[in-house]
């Protein structure tokens, strides 16, 4: 046991270069995503809990400190994440932690109370900044098919078979 204790550092593949230019090889990048993904956890509490963007982000957060805990090895969790070297992670965890700054200070998650709506109706004119996207009319044949699926009929002999798969 104290032979694994002083061989296995001594052992371990030590990386000399991350192969991307200004991104520096971080010695102890396990210790420094573990002490990142813990302090994203403990930020992103102040994101309402029904916003996917708080579960998205607890949801891999999660998943890479619970492989950062598992595994010593940094090729190891750079092969299990799969999401790029240690350094690069790192960098990114950084990131997401100043996004989280971000949305706090824009209160992204907030609708102010005197925000007003603008309902436009069917007849209404629509201003002119507002893009109009209307498509164009549906064939004949979507209008046959959504009847005979909304009526649960067959059609008649002279109609062509629409979404029956039977032949005439």
């Amino acid at each position: 046991m104290f032979l694994r204790r002083i061989a296995r550092p001594l052992l371990a593949r030590v990386k000399e270069s991350t192969g991307i230019v200004g991104l520096d090889v971080v010695p102890n990048a396990r210790e420094v995503l573990i002490s990142l993904y813990k302090q994203t956890l403990a930020e992103i509490r102040s994101v309402p809990e029904d916003e996917g963007y708080r579960k998205a982000v607890e949801s891999f957060t999660r998943h890479r400190l619970s492989v950062c805990e598992e595994t010593e090895d940094w090729e190891e969790i750079e092969r299990k994440i799969g999401c790029g070297q240690v350094e690069e992670l790192i960098e990114e965890a950084r990131d997401e932690l100043k996004l989280m700054g971000h949305l706090k200070e824009w209160d992204a998650w907030g609708i102010p109370d005197d925000y007003v709506c603008e309902l436009i109706e069917n007849d209404a004119p629509v201003p002119k900044h507002v893009p109009q996207h209307r498509p164009g009319p549906l064939p004949a044949e979507f209008y046959k098919t959504l009847e005979v699926v909304t009526t649960n009929t067959l059609p008649q002999k002279d109609d062509p078979a629409i979404a029956t798969g039977a032949p005439n």
